[in-house]
């Protein structure tokens, strides 16, 4: 760190609240920071938080370097893999300066068409973004779903097509959900729990989904409930519509949980009788494709790394459960993340040692072809909800996107009947890569578990024990961490540094077990694994712990915090962004309650003893050895609500005070809170908040690690 002086950490007020877990007291002096970030107390604190944060980042003379850097590389064209409905073609599209990317459509998939929706226009911040949308089966109507500020709040809204207008339809207070359009494009499902009461809209628990009917030219008042269940507290549903129009597929998940329920509405007559296709959670199950009352599936049931699986309707409504089920494609080495029907063939999306696989599959189960996926890449869709891979039952031709670290998305055309790959919109990146290389690694944790690490790096980077480490992980929720690109990541692999990914238990990268050992009861062996690859690059010759910084965000976050807490001699600084801090209060806010298939409900009492035993916030180290630490949050963001991040870093502070008292240099830290305005969990984050943000992301890393 370049500056070993104390910081002036803000005096912030302690509260006497003290609650009682199964018997255990546990003060909670900052309840207070849980108040909306407007009250006055509150936003004096951010604003004292912020300034501090600053002062220590004014203290770098590259900030304004790193800051049009970051510009100049961020200001490419990029776009998004088209959808194809009707006779028109529907593709978002950034020129690499716009705030928020515009939709565009189109008369074919490659033509430069005509802008159908600009988010750009919605405000002058460039904060309202479009996180959903769905485009009825004959291309003519648009619905879109806008966020404001980064919130999880969604309002969909319906656009005629032909000449961009918008129609009188208005959805409010959505959640957590796409839309599914009749087949005849007069209607429309979508999710939404009950309105909130004014005022709570952050932070009020959302629970009791729905799943509506909204008919094209009416009012919302006028909806019809298809669906609901308010005795399941914990339930979440998914609306979609089967390729022939005929049902209405409704896919149930507790929270969190993969395990799946399917209930299926027969829309062919208005009397929509409801049907069990999967009535228990028992597995993962998700509707692929279907011929009349025969379903494919696919599922993790019987085979933990995913298979797909035949199921007929009038047979499972019956009580017939998964031995009944005939299997298509059988399990593999590899993970089945995603099944798409496209072309009268399943594509199949694999993971290999956390790289993407692409392979194609008749409905006997026969293997057509392997498609070729170059190097260590993943396939995803960068902007909008939305599979990796897009193509229709009756078009020979599938489209994907390929991400890697130093691909920001490359669009390809596979011709089944062909067996043609093309791409049909390559990267613009302004960016020499030839010099870069990302390779794989594995090392092993502390009980003898394989861990894989993605590693990118200048060419030239030698193993000379001092080269700058950015360890990013996540590890939770059965979420693969896959390739990715990054700006930031760029940049600091310009400067000289390594950028590694670490795949750790928890998330989704080899299939049920895996996420299994490391959620809940077994939760601490994604710390354990994180640790372990911290060490690696300390004992490999490539580092040293005074030159490995740490990053996550969200679940992430907690990663973070949770290590920097227990392990932080193996730091040489670390980032937390919207951390989950508070494993004990957690469940109390928005959607947190959703998380307990991860964390554990510590109304409970053994799975309280999970979550405290690693909780960041009630495990504060009182010595105060803590490496250099941004803390990250919005204001705006009801997923992690920012008071998980507010608590945490006045506590971090006033054990760093209480420990640095009488010393003429602070044993640790500093550790630092940074608290964007208009700004939510992440996504629709304004171009130029972006850019903002980042620059300080890689300032602080510099100066907390001494780089010159």
């Amino acid at each position: 760190m370049n500056d070993r002086s104390q910081p002036g950490y803000p005096q912030v007020r302690k509260g006497d609240v003290v609650d009682d877990y199964h018997g255990e007291k546990v003060a909670d002096p900052y309840r207070w920071l849980e108040d909306d970030a407007t009250t006055a107390d509150v936003a004096a604190f951010i604003t004292a938080e912020n300034e501090l944060t600053e002062a220590y980042l004014a203290g770098s003379k590259r900030r304004d370097v790193l800051h049009d850097r970051l510009t100049e590389l961020w200001s490419f064209p990029r776009q998004e893999v088209p959808v194809h409905r009707g006779r028109r073609w529907f593709q978002f599209r950034n020129s690499g300066r716009q705030n928020q990317p515009v939709l565009y459509k189109m008369a074919a998939a490659g033509d430069q068409g005509e802008v159908l929706l600009d988010p750009n226009q919605l405000s002058a911040e460039g904060n309202v973004s479009v996180s959903s949308i769905a485009v009825s089966e004959d291309g003519a109507l648009l619905a879109y779903a806008t966020n404001d500020a980064g919130s999880d709040w969604m309002t969909w809204h319906v656009r005629n097509v032909e000449d961009a207008t918008d129609l009188t339809d208005v959805l409010e207070w959505a959640k957590l959900g796409d839309a599914a359009w009749l087949k005849d494009g007069s209607g429309l499902f979508y999710s939404a729990p009950e309105p909130p009461e004014p005022g709570t809209e952050l932070y009020a628990e959302s629970r009791f989904p729905r799943i509506l009917l909204h008919r094209i030219g009416t009012t919302q008042a006028e909806d019809e409930v298809v669906f609901s269940a308010p005795d399941e507290a914990d339930w979440l549903f998914s609306p979609s519509v089967t390729d022939d129009g005929r049902y209405l597929v409704i896919h149930i998940v507790r929270g969190t949980d993969w395990d799946t329920q399917v209930r299926v509405f027969d829309l062919s007559g208005p009397a929509r009788p409801m049907r069990s296709l999967v009535g228990e959670f028992h597995s993962r199950a998700e509707v692929v494709a279907n011929d009349g009352p025969l379903f494919y599936l696919f599922t993790n049931s019987g085979a933990e790394r995913g298979r797909i699986v035949a199921v007929d309707l009038a047979e499972a409504d019956g009580g017939a459960g998964p031995e009944s089920w005939r299997e298509v494609v059988g399990e593999d080495a590899a993970t089945l993340v995603g099944v798409r029907h496209c072309g009268g063939k399943l594509v199949c999306h694999y993971l290999e040692d956390a790289r993407a696989v692409l392979r194609i599959h008749d409905f006997d189960g026969s293997l057509v072809r392997l498609v070729p996926v170059e190097g260590f890449a993943s396939l995803d869709r960068e902007h909008a909800d939305g599979d990796a891979i897009e193509g229709q039952p009756s078009d020979p031709v599938v489209l994907f996107r390929t991400v890697g670290t130093f691909d920001p998305g490359t669009i390809w055309a596979h011709d089944i009947e062909k067996n043609e790959s093309n791409i049909v919109w390559p990267s613009q990146l302004p960016f020499d890569t030839a010099n870069y290389v990302t390779e794989q690694v594995f090392t092993t944790s502390g009980d003898g578990t394989r861990l894989p690490i993605f590693v990118s790096h200048r060419r030239d980077v030698v193993r000379s024990g001092d080269v700058p480490i950015l360890l990013h992980g996540y590890g939770g929720f059965n979420i693969p961490l896959t390739p990715a690109f990054g700006v930031p990541a760029l940049v600091w692999m310009e400067r000289g540094g390594i950028f590694a990914s670490a795949n750790l238990r928890g998330g989704g990268e080899y299939g049920r077990s895996w996420h299994d050992a490391g959620r809940l009861a077994k939760k601490q062996n994604v710390f354990d694994d994180f640790a372990a690859c911290a060490r690696y690059f300390a004992t490999s010759g490539w580092s040293r712990p005074e030159r490995i910084a740490i990053w996550g965000g969200s679940n992430g976050g907690l990663l973070v915090g949770a290590s920097i807490n227990q392990r932080p001699e193996l730091f040489g600084a670390a980032v937390a962004e919207v951390g989950v801090m508070d494993m004990l209060r957690f469940t109390r806010f928005t959607v947190g309650w959703a998380w307990t298939s991860d964390f554990g409900d510590p109304d409970d009492a053994e799975q309280y003893a999970w979550s405290r035993a690693y909780s960041p916030l009630h495990n504060v180290r009182a010595d105060g050895r803590y490496p250099p630490t941004l803390l990250m949050t919005g204001d705006h963001d009801d997923r992690v609500v920012p008071a998980h991040s507010f608590k945490y870093a006045a506590a971090v502070q006033e054990a760093l005070l209480a420990a640095g008292a009488g010393e003429e240099e602070p044993v640790g830290g500093p550790v630092l809170l940074r608290v964007e305005t208009s700004v939510g969990h992440g996504h629709g984050k304004p171009r130029a908040k972006a850019i903002v943000e980042r620059t300080d992301f890689l300032t602080f890393l510099e100066l907390a690690l001494g780089l010159s």
